[in-house]
């Protein structure tokens, strides 16, 4: 007879689930059986937290919700930081863990875990989850897969957590399989808004403000950038969805952002903004004020929670819509045969290249430059920046022609997301085709989590870049241009004798010749592969806005520029 957990299962598959990832545990046996003996990839991975980042990453290459499994416990308290995670991405991720089955609940049972041992919120609505419930009964299934079912068919997030008592995960199922599917998510622009929106952008100068949730509107937005000849911005995690090398391309904002925005909200402020698939909160914008435009924002979004909030007291003509359908109502409201001049501004460039120099540690702008040159541009890799100096490195210097080819985050900001999440983003497939994923990620991180030995088993193409400083970078720059002093150094690691202890493939590049041939025989390598760079940790990384936004807090003294140590040049002010 076929079991709760055999039921569920079949049902998550039913609803699109393609991949589960999680760490085992007695209390979750069945439901791990179940699952294994599905048509779902099922793998085991060695830390909850790591299963949770790597399950962000696939849905995003995959575009399809992905479960996270977990048992009691310390399982289940491990995984908040990835629910966090996956919650601020916007990922669509069900979380399924054991919970304590009633007859042994308040006896002292191992790793007992109810109501009364685990902290508040995570059985209910809230903070952490969409929704959030414990299965009682198997009765229960059909209301519970048609609370999936309509989550799922949201444009944006939907996480979800089903807590389930081990003694019913393995109880007899005898009722009919529920049926539900989610349906595809539409939301219709109103067309006097959009006449109104059109007769705003079409009378004056235009901006594009893009961020991750424009991401599957990409051609449109491409064409409406060209019609209106519009200067286009893009948050950090938008980086591709407009080609970097566009001509109407000004820069990215906020987190490792570029000074051409700056350059050209002083020179050539628009008239309006019209905002694509951002919040505008502080890791995009800093909440500078000068990023107002003359004639306020055109703020389109599914979640009628955001337009405004960011910038409370900007005028702002709030859209609850599809943003592709948004654009292309647009596109046929404005006048084809028109032609709007592309607005006054300098496009970004790319960074000037670098001559190797043949002594010293690798300048942090050399490995970005080898890593545009190969990993991007040669071959075309998925890349993924961890939290930290990597971060700011890699959003200010590296481009980007097409949306879906970077990640990174920057709400929760995890250290250890991008060193887990590149197991799950090289693992899955999106459109039919696996590709090689590359993380970029400081040494703090790298041995704060990471999953090689899980990349290791399954034998996928992840690899990991490690900027290894000996120390957490950005908290040590940061915290020198604030005028503080604390310890940041880390003891020298051997990244690549790490990655080779693990089975996977190793090497370390001491010397910025060695860059070109150390990259080409990891993106040519089979299977994992951990790339050693020891990099010069005196090059000031671009956070400037970063340090700014939290001078504006108090922190430090308020002067614009700090010597990090005697001798070594002042901070950069890179990023709005």
């Amino acid at each position: 007879m076929m079991t709760v957990s055999a039921a569920l299962v079949e049902v998550l598959a039913s609803l699109g689930v393609r991949y589960a990832f999680g760490v085992s545990g007695g209390a979750i046996a069945s439901l791990w059986g179940a699952l294994s003996v599905s048509q779902i990839t099922v793998v085991h991975f060695r830390h909850e937290s790591g299963a949770a980042f790597a399950a962000i990453e696939a849905h995003f290459v995959s575009d399809t919700p992905v479960v996270v499994f977990t048992t009691t416990g310390p399982g289940l308290t491990n995984v908040i930081t990835g629910m966090l995670a996956a919650r601020g991405e916007g990922a669509k991720i069900i979380l399924i863990s054991a919970c304590t089955s009633a007859p042994q609940r308040g006896r002292w049972a191992i790793q007992q875990t109810d109501g009364d041992t685990m902290p508040a919120g995570l059985t209910t609505p809230g903070a952490l989850f969409d929704m959030a419930t414990i299965v009682e009964s198997g009765d229960a299934l059909p209301q519970i897969v048609r609370r999936l079912a309509n989550g799922l068919s949201r444009s944006g997030r939907f996480v979800a957590h089903l807590s389930i008592p081990t003694n019913l995960q393995a109880a007899p199922f005898s009722a009919a399989l529920p049926t539900a599917r989610p349906a595809p998510p539409r939301a219709d622009p109103e067309a006097a808004l959009v006449a109104r929106c059109t007769e705003m952008v079409a009378t004056g100068s235009t901006a594009l403000w893009l961020g991750f949730g424009a991401r599957k509107a990409a051609p449109g937005i491409k064409r409406l950038a060209e019609r209106l000849g519009a200067a286009v911005l893009c948050s950090p995690r938008a980086k591709g969805i407009f080609p970097e090398d566009h001509r109407l391309f000004v820069g990215v904002t906020g987190m490792g952002g570029h000074d051409s925005v700056a350059t050209y909200m002083q020179q050539h402020k628009p008239a309006h903004i019209l905002v694509l698939g951002t919040r505008l909160g502080e890791p995009t914008s800093f909440l500078r004020p000068d990023m107002v435009p003359s004639g306020g924002f055109i703020h389109v979004d599914t979640d009628p929670d955001v337009p405004g909030v960011a910038y409370p007291s900007a005028t702002t003509l709030p859209v609850r819509a599809d943003i592709g359908l948004f654009v292309e109502a647009l596109l046929e409201q404005l006048s084809p045969q028109r032609s709007y001049p592309p607005q006054d501004q300098s496009p970004l460039g790319r960074p000037a290249p670098l001559r190797p120099q043949g002594v010293g540690r690798v300048r942090p702008l050399a490995l970005m430059a080898a890593i545009q040159d190969i990993v991007i541009d040669k071959h075309g890799c998925l890349i993924l920046a961890e939290s930290g100096n990597a971060f700011a490195w890699a959003t200010h210097s590296l481009r980007f022609r097409q949306p879906g080819q970077y990640r990174v985050s920057t709400g929760v900001g995890a250290m250890g997301h991008c060193a887990c999440g590149v197991v799950g983003a090289a693992l899955a497939k999106g459109q039919g085709i696996r590709r090689r994923a590359v993380a970029l990620v400081g040494d703090g991180a790298m041995l704060m989590n990471n999953e090689i030995s899980t990349a290791v088993k399954l034998g996928v193409p992840a690899i990991w870049i490690v900027l290894n400083d000996a120390r957490y970078n950005m908290c040590e720059q940061g915290m020198a241009v604030l005028g503080m002093q604390a310890d940041a150094g880390i003891p020298e690691v051997d990244f690549a004798l790490l990655g080779r202890a693990l089975g996977a493939t190793g090497r370390v590049v001491d010397r910025e010749s060695d860059l070109e041939t150390a990259l080409h025989a990891a993106m040519t390598a089979e299977g994992p592969y951990v790339l050693d760079v020891r990099i010069d940790a005196t090059s000031l990384a671009p956070a400037m806005g970063r340090n700014r936004g939290l001078r504006a807090q108090g922190l430090g003294p308020q002067e614009v520029a700090f010597p990090i140590r005697p001798g070594v040049g002042r901070e950069v002010d890179h990023g709005i």
